[in-house]
This record gives structure tokens, sequence and C-alpha cells, in this order.
């Protein structure tokens, strides 16, 4: 304890005041207004905010309003998910409406959702897009932005996915933003376009996030990004469609299993 540094312990008694005292999304003191309550220098107050804000517990630009965070939901995101997706293709639209593989990541139900929706643009594949999917350089394709936030202040999730034009027109549907978010999701997709797909590889990736992913995701900070590329490929072998994922990483384990055959 002697060696604790003074904004350490300043973070540690804070830490409890949060916890007893606010709510996610309530606004926090000024470093000026802690310095004066606490009898300590600004400079002491404004690392135990910092300290804070790497812990999780504050959100909020330096100059700006810092305010308790909204906890983000942690999820378990598993390869077994693929399987789900696809079995789910053939159920129902009431079915696939109500119940998505995402949410069986999360534990959140679609309906309680503060924000779920889906952005729709056609533009020239980047060049690791068409790399991926097979296409020459600047071919049209079909953009879908995902966007996600589970209550008012908490960060928001973002997925991002493309597939060819020529693919997409096989259904104007697709195209139709008012029919977002597509129940059974990209899977079902693909279906209505005569797709099956047989496999899916996920690439992953980490790094620490850009300015922009930190203030939209609300990422502390010091915390990387998980990105997941996932490839899906059809029966007959193209691959069909490329999705980026990004995942923070203080709000996800990845589980991947791998079944063995036996010897004999």
């Amino acid at each position: 304890m002697a060696n604790t540094a003074k904004y350490e312990l300043l973070a540690d008694e804070l830490a409890e005041v949060i916890r007893r005292e606010y709510e996610p999304g309530d606004r926090f003191p000024t470093v000026i207004e802690l310095a004066k309550a606490h009898g300590v220098a600004p400079n002491t107050a404004s690392r135990a905010v910092q300290v804070l804000k790497e812990r999780g517990l504050l959100t909020g630009k330096s100059g700006g309003t810092t305010r308790v965070r909204v906890q983000p939901i942690q999820q378990i995101r598993r390869n077994t998910r693929y399987q789900a997706e696809k079995d789910m293709v053939l159920q129902p639209e009431d079915a696939r409406r109500s119940t998505g593989v995402a949410e069986l990541d999360q534990g959140v139900p679609v309906s309680s959702m503060y924000e779920n929706h889906v952005a729709l643009d056609v533009v020239p594949a980047p060049p690791d897009v068409a790399d991926a999917l097979g296409l020459e350089p600047g071919t049209l394709v079909l953009r879908r932005i995902g966007t996600r936030q589970h209550r008012r202040g908490a960060g928001v999730g973002r997925s991002v996915s493309y597939m060819a034009h020529d693919l997409a027109t096989r259904n104007p549907d697709l195209f139709d933003a008012s029919r977002e978010p597509w129940p059974g999701g990209s899977l079902h997709q693909l279906h209505t376009v005569g797709v099956e797909v047989g496999r899916i590889e996920d690439r992953v990736t980490a790094s620490m996030p850009t300015p922009e992913e930190m203030e939209e995701q609300d990422i502390p900070p010091g915390v990387p990004v998980i990105r997941v590329r996932k490839i899906s490929y059809s029966v007959t072998g193209p691959p069909v469609e490329v999705m980026d994922i990004p995942l923070p990483a203080d709000r996800v384990e990845l589980r991947y299993e791998t079944p063995l055959e036996p010897w004999s």
C-alpha cells in the first residue's frame, strides 16, 4: 500500500463510488471538481480518471464530458454457430425473424435492441475484398453495413459484408433496405439467389482500434480489436460473400471446436 501511487488510490476510491452511487450513462465530475472534492492536484485526479477509463468504468474524450460507461454485452463467438445459421435458413420466416445466431452469442433478443439496422449501397469492391471474392479489381459489390446497439449510450457493434453485384441482382429484394435486418441473415440471402454455402473460413487477426472505432464502439484505452474476416464458399467451391467483423477484445471470447476423426 505504501508504494501505491496517489492517483491509483484515488482511482480505487472512485471505482467504489461509481459502483455505489452512479448509473450507466451518468455524467461524472470533471477533473477540477474531483481535485477539489478529494483534496488532490488536478494532475492526480486526471490520472485517476484515465485509470478508470482503462478499466472500462468511465468513458469520454479528454477535455469533454466524462460519463459512467454503459457496459458492453459479453459474448462468446463459436465456430459451431455457422451450422446453426445454415439450419435456420430453411425455417419459416417467423422463426428466422425472431432468432438469430448473434442473439445466441449475446443472449439478447432482437426485439430488445436499442438500435438494429442495415445500410445498403453498391460500391466498387476494395482490392482486398475483390481478391477474396475472386473478382476483378473495381467490380461492383452489394455492401451491407450492419449496426447494433443494445442500450442507449452503449458502444455500437458493426459489421460490413460484400456480395458480388451480379450475384445479388438475382433477387432485387436484396437491394431493398426496408427488408433489413434480413430474417435469416446472409446465408438466407444467398439461398434466395440459388447459393448453398458449403463451408465458411474465418481469418482472424488483431490490431489496435482506430480513433473512430474507439469512439463509436466505446473501446477503452489499450484494448485491441479482434478482426474476423468471414468468407463464405458455395458448395460448388467459389467464394460468394465476405464479411468483416471487428470485435473489441474486452467483450468477446472466441471458441473454436474441431472434431477429430478416430484413427480406426
